[in-house]
């Protein structure tokens, strides 16, 4: 089965939203958070700490996604990308299948 993997950039709630509405698409056998591993190199020197950005209103979200096919992950990732805007959210898709 083919893995979607997106990261969300947006509050926990909308990124559940999110979630929950990729739950609803017929054939999606998982959705699920996952830990992201990417090491974030913020330090206490660099030039954007103690943004607003960096205070928390929200947080990246790694999310995976096992679809049926490539049909279906075309229809995932165009959900995700109307959801995530509707929100105010940022989305990246971080493999295609």
């Amino acid at each position: 089965m083919p893995l979607l993997k997106v990261r969300l950039t947006g509050s926990e709630a909308d990124a559940a939203t999110v979630i929950s509405v990729v739950h609803g698409v017929d054939g999606v056998e998982r959705v699920e958070e996952v830990a992201d591993l990417m090491p974030h190199m913020d330090d206490d020197d660099s030039s954007s700490a103690g943004l607003v950005d960096d205070q928390g209103s929200g947080g990246v979200h790694a999310i995976e996604i096992e679809v049926p096919g490539p049909h279906a992950g075309d229809e995932v990732r165009e959900l995700i990308i109307r959801s995530a805007e509707s929100l105010g959210m940022a989305v990246e898709f971080v493999d295609e299948f």
